[in-house]
């Protein structure tokens, strides 16, 4: 038997979580349940009215919908273990527990940002080339995206999960962190890291920062169209809006970037857990305000399913 499979039947990993002050657990546990909450309720909700109107079935909107749900999925991986954790005295967790997180973290992480960078996309074609738009962002092209962007988060994801479960950890099993992540766990392997390592840094920029860099580019060239327009009041909405995006946008990217696109060696956990927090829990939270809920064809559908009216493609 090799050293994993003898360190993972005999010494489960310890998530030490965000704090080790038991004061401070049942405060974070409800500031946490509160943004947990809202960010299901939120997500849920954009997903279940776009499927349920027919106003909501533009490339845009089919867009967000698999990013919500993505969202969704996304924070169910790491917050309910951590809420759990926070009131639990037994906050241990197995090896194949460990790497099934992970694995499902990678892969919907990565599909957030390829998602992130297709509904970027979407909005350039749409205002660079509207005359195009139809053909551009056909429905085979969406779809093509969307499961692009699937496929590719499950490949990498994939790939990370095959190398780390070839690692021992023959030093301490306690995390400092609230779930299974790439660095804390690197830092306790007593194997050779460098193949991960080498990795994260070339086959991980393909899936963070080139979508970053399309979007910044995306969001560049809107800004340029949208300064040509004549009405003041619709340049100062085109503003707020991206700026709204872009302010989300660099908060997950810029997190993502910081805890990921660093040497193990200069891994901080206090830093790292907090910046952990922005884009597993904040930006989830922050992705239905941003580009659902301010929108009036989605507060329209939101009513609908409230009151149970049908909305027809006309009423939009």
């Amino acid at each position: 038997m090799d050293a994993v499979n003898e360190s993972s039947e005999g010494a489960p990993f310890i998530l030490l979580g965000l704090t080790t002050s038991p004061g401070q657990r049942r405060p974070l546990f409800g500031l946490f349940l509160v943004l947990y909450l809202a960010g299901i309720l939120g997500n849920g909700l954009i997903v279940a009215a776009i499927r349920a109107s027919p106003a909501l079935h533009a490339p845009m909107y089919f867009l967000l919908a698999h990013l919500s749900f993505a969202d969704l999925c996304f924070t169910s991986v790491t917050v309910p273990k951590m809420l759990a954790n926070l009131l639990a005295h037994d906050r241990s967790i197995s090896l194949a527990g460990c790497l099934t997180q992970m694995y499902f973290f990678f892969a919907l992480g990565v599909t957030d940002s390829c998602l992130l960078a297709a509904m970027a996309y979407d909005r350039y074609v749409a205002i660079r080339h509207p005359l195009h738009y139809a053909t551009r962002m056909s429905r085979a092209v969406c779809t093509g995206l969307v499961g692009t962007s699937w496929l590719v988060s499950h490949v990498h994801s994939l790939l990370h999960i095959l190398l780390m479960a070839r690692l021992s950890f023959c030093a301490s099993h306690q995390v400092p962190h609230f779930f299974c992540d790439h660095q804390p766990l690197l830092r306790l392997s007593c194997s050779d890291t460098r193949h991960i390592q080498l990795l994260i840094f070339t086959e991980g920029p393909a899936v963070v920062v080139t979508p970053f860099l399309l979007i910044l580019a995306s969001y560049g060239a809107i800004a340029a169209a949208v300064f040509r327009l004549p009405s003041a009041s619709r340049r100062l909405r085109a503003v707020s809006t991206c700026g709204s995006h872009l302010a989300v946008v660099s908060l997950f990217y810029g997190t993502v970037i910081a805890v990921y696109f660093q040497p193990t060696s200069r891994y901080e956990a206090e830093r790292g857990r907090v910046a952990t927090v922005m884009y597993t829990v904040v930006t989830p939270m922050l992705n239905p305000v941003i580009y659902s809920l301010r929108n009036r064809d989605v507060q329209g559908a939101l009513r609908a399913l409230f009151t149970g009216r049908r909305i027809s493609a006309g009423d939009s």
